[in-house]
């Protein structure tokens, strides 16, 4: 079966009229005689969009109940029977009621694709998983409703709908969106100009992107080579020299000419990895271009200017920027050079840009970046071998006769030695006394500085240009050798920056420690302050060393931006390791800058912590405690009244409402200390050993007869808790069980023995609280569900649970099997006690 085709109408905020080009997409193709069905619509009373549902078959919804109500969501099933050609189908990123089929609405147009039918959707760009965080930070709203970005990209057809933020607003404030009453909220909160522009943005920015991969992947499957000038697409083509930044800056400056313009530098490698380029200068480059918005390509190729061209060509580019050669006068006598070789061969559909720059005409050699040299005792061996080698070696020789051809095999292998040992220098020396000891000793006329045979004459310049041209090589390859190895150890560091540190699993004393252990440093500092004028303070410092007041007091020191260096002393480095000291030093700076925003966050956790419960305090005192007051403030006027004669039930009545009044302050302001000694840490258990029977009866003391039932057997073992505080928290646990339960089901309080821990579990039959909610419900201030406001501040199940952890305990909840809510609080077992009471229990019960 194939499956069905997804479109999808993507709009910047509601009411720009997805909806309305859905339905009339769907009269179109109605007209044209497709079979389409209405599988679910919301037209949230609009007229004009309600009045295009008119003609097109609506298929039945499904009513779910939830929490009380009752909520229409689209019968899959239906729908999937009913089979159409096409199914449209409203707001793609809706989450589903519990109690459907899928959790999520796109998850329902799946399932409409894989059988096979064709499905016209919408969808707000603030609905994108992926841009969740964007529109958080512009809209000031986190979304809770998202769909996969893939769901979309997949999308066979993505159509934009668009609206300026004046239309939309002009929409809004006529009634055409919202509700009467919701029109104000709206246009200063979320339809905000500058919240529908850059929505708007974002919106255009993603369709733009979707097109411009449909094209890449286009061209790719047709196979166009030919440029197709879109948009602007500048190639900055990078040889690793000075006038990198020039030229970066000037493709930068050609893309703000073009709408949607776009710098991509690139710099192309020979493929056996040797290269005279600066990594220095390659990555100041790379950094400019980033900064710049464009992107850094590296690129293998022997060939530089076909790799140009190539590259230029795959990504659809327009324009091309080059350098004006460096190369001198008398060099171009082995060929054009690279820009006029693109020049020539980039054809009508791509421009190249030949910008001129400081290195012009001045040499092609770069700054080369030669890494570790040999070691001293290496060179010093290579100078013997190259020196005194051959003089020993013709010693030898002399004793014994083995031909010319002979003796000169021995003498270029005396000199690969010499190369091998210490590098080219060496092995010069070693070609050049070798050369004369052979014209000298072996060659005729012996013992004479002449050489009588022409042949001999060809037989030591060879020798010599094979010692010289062996000796390169040799010297080569042990340099490169030893590149690679320090290459690859920088690596290694490079790759513990990028994964401990950028991951957060490093501190800085630890990030200075490895600094010092990698370079064999004595002590490492990381120095900052605030301005230019202001004296230097130490973040952080590892090691033995003498302590640095000022960077200029250190061995080495890496400035990080104008107010921050890293200072390392024991030794001078090496000018090849300042790079990447340079990355420990930018990667120590960016651990301090985290760990300080860490601890802002946590001190403004603190803070916003702190004003809520304030808030919420203050709240309370203006609603929940002033209910009472004013309670208890009608009735004591009412009794002190001279105008009226109270009959004594009256007078009852007043009595019992201010005790009933008083109680209540009592509850609410107990549970307001309570609170606050838990969050001011000024609880402190008295922890003793102590029977469960003793504790909970006197707990249910405060809740009406008969609303609640004990079941605690007296073979439970004994708890060592803090009574006052246990039974605090068991009489809050009770009181908010009783005031969910429905008459006539009284709340049970049951005692369990589980292992060394005893579980005391309150029952409800109470309507129950979600899974998403169960640990809601213990922060404070929070109620779950309508309770009134009467109904208390909150706080009961949070001092529960502040009062079970400070006893070493914990309180969950649960679900009651049959429906209700199951309070679990666990606690602390004593140690083993008999299995009898002993005879004095009696007695100290009925006390």
């Amino acid at each position: 079966m194939a499956r069905g085709k997804l479109r999808i109408h993507l709009g910047a905020a509601p009411g720009v009229g997805k909806t309305y080009a859905m339905l009339a997409e769907a009269h179109r193709r109605v007209e044209r005689g497709t079979d389409c069905v209405v599988a679910f619509v919301e037209h949230h009373g609009r007229p004009r969009t309600e009045v295009l549902l008119h003609g097109l078959e609506q298929v039945p919804r499904r009513e779910l109940a939830y929490r009380g109500g009752v909520f229409p969501e689209m019968d899959l099933d239906a729908v999937l029977a009913r089979r159409p050609q096409v199914a449209l189908v409203d707001d793609l990123a809706h989450t589903n009621i519990p109690g459907s089929r899928n959790a999520e609405r796109w998850q329902d147009v799946e399932e409409l694709l894989a059988a096979g039918i064709d499905v016209i959707s919408t969808v707000d760009i603030q609905h994108l998983e992926s841009l969740g965080d964007v529109v958080e930070s512009i809209t000031g709203v986190r979304q809770q409703e998202t769909v996969p970005d893939e769901v979309v990209r997949r999308a066979d057809q993505v159509e934009l709908v668009d609206m300026t933020p004046q239309a939309l607003r002009r929409r809004m404030a006529h009634g055409n969106i919202h509700r009467p009453e919701e029109i104000d909220a709206a246009l200063s909160n979320q339809f905000r100009p500058g919240n529908l522009t850059a929505l708007r943005e974002l919106a255009l920015l993603w369709v733009a992107d979707r097109a411009d991969a449909c094209l890449t992947r286009y061209r790719r499957e047709h196979r166009v080579s030919k440029i197709w000038g879109s948009r602007e697409r500048i190639v900055v083509g990078l040889t690793g020299g000075p006038e990198g930044r020039t030229l970066v800056r000037r493709g930068a400056r050609l893309a703000e000419k073009g709408a949607g313009g776009e710098v991509l530098a690139v710099y192309i490698a020979r493929s056996d990895g040797l290269t005279s380029a600066s990594p220095e200068e390659l990555a100041l480059q790379r950094t400019l271009v980033e900064d710049l918005g464009g992107t850094f390509h590296h690129v293998v190729g022997d060939d530089i200017p076909a790799a140009l061209l190539d590259f230029a060509r795959g990504v659809n580019a327009t324009q091309i920027v080059l350098g004006s050669s460096r190369r001198k006068t008398w060099q171009y006598v082995f060929g054009p050079g690279v820009g006029a070789t693109v020049a020539r061969e980039s054809g009508p559909d791509l421009d190249v840009h030949i910008v001129t720059h400081d290195e012009v005409a001045r040499g092609r050699g770069l700054p080369v970046a030669r890494g570790a040299r040999l070691g001293r005792s290496r060179r010093v061996c290579g100078w013997i071998t190259g020196v005194a080698g051959p003089p020993l070696l013709a010693a030898l020789l002399n004793a014994v006769d083995l031909g010319l051809a002979n003796d000169m095999l021995l003498f270029l292998a005396l000199t690969v030695a010499a190369a091998l040992l210490g590098g080219l220098l060496p092995a010069l020396a070693s070609a050049a006394v070798g050369s004369l000891l052979l014209n000298y000793f072996y060659t005729p006329p012996l013992h004479r500085w002449a050489v009588a045979d022409p042949e001999n004459i060809v037989a030591l310049v060879i020798f010599v240009a094979v010692g010289v041209a062996v000796a390169s090589v040799v010297d080569l390859a042990a340099r490169r050798t030893q590149q690679a190895a320090r290459l690859r150890a920088e690596s290694e560091i490079l790759s513990f920056l990028a994964g401990n540190v950028l991951r957060g699993e490093t501190g800085l004393e630890d990030l200075l420690e490895r600094v010092r252990e990698t370079f064999g440093m004595e002590s490492a500092a990381l120095l900052e302050r605030a301005s230019d004028v202001e004296p230097w303070t130490c973040a952080g410092r590892v090691g033995r060393g003498r302590p640095v007041g000022r960077p200029d007091q250190a061995d080495v020191d890496m400035p990080v931006g104008d107010h921050m260096a890293l200072a390392l002393t024991g030794r001078v480095l090496p000018a090849e390791d300042r790079r990447v000291l340079a990355a420990f030093a930018a990667q120590a700076a960016v651990v301090l800058d985290r760990r300080r925003l860490r601890e802002e966050a946590d001190r403004a956790r603190t803070l916003a912590e702190g004003n809520r419960i304030r808030t919420a305090l203050l709240a309370a005192v203006s609603h929940d405690l002033r209910t009472p007051l004013a309670g208890i403030k009608a009735a004591v006027t009412s009794l002190r009244s001279e105008d009226v004669e109270w009959s004594e039930e009256d007078r009852a009545e007043l009595l019992a409402g201010i005790e009933e009044g008083a109680d209540r302050l009592d509850h609410l302001v107990g549970n307001l200390l309570d609170m606050s000694r838990l969050r001011t840490g000024t609880v402190t258990p008295l922890i003793r050993e102590i029977d469960l029977d003793e504790v909970v009866p006197a707990a249910l003391g405060g809740v009406p007869e008969g609303s609640a039932c004990l079941d605690v057997p007296e073979t439970l073992p004994m708890v060592a808790v803090d009574p006052g505080l246990l039974e605090r928290a068991i009489a809050n646990l009770v009181e908010n069980a009783v005031t969910y339960s429905p008459p006539g089901a009284p709340v049970l309080v049951a005692g369990s023995a589980l292992a060394d821990r005893v579980e005391v579990r309150i029952v409800d039959r109470g309507p129950g609280v979600p899974d998403e909610a169960k640990e809601r419900i213990f922060e404070p201030f929070q109620r779950h569900g309508d309770a009134p406001r009467g109904a208390g501040v909150g706080l009961g199940l949070a001092v529960a649970r502040g009062f079970a952890e400070a006893m070493g305990g914990t309180l969950d909840a649960e679900d009651t099997p049959g429906g209700g809510l199951t309070m679990v609080l666990t606690l602390r077992a004593a140690e083993a006690r008999p299995a009898h009471r002993p005879a004095a229990e009696p007695e100290r019960q009925a006390s």
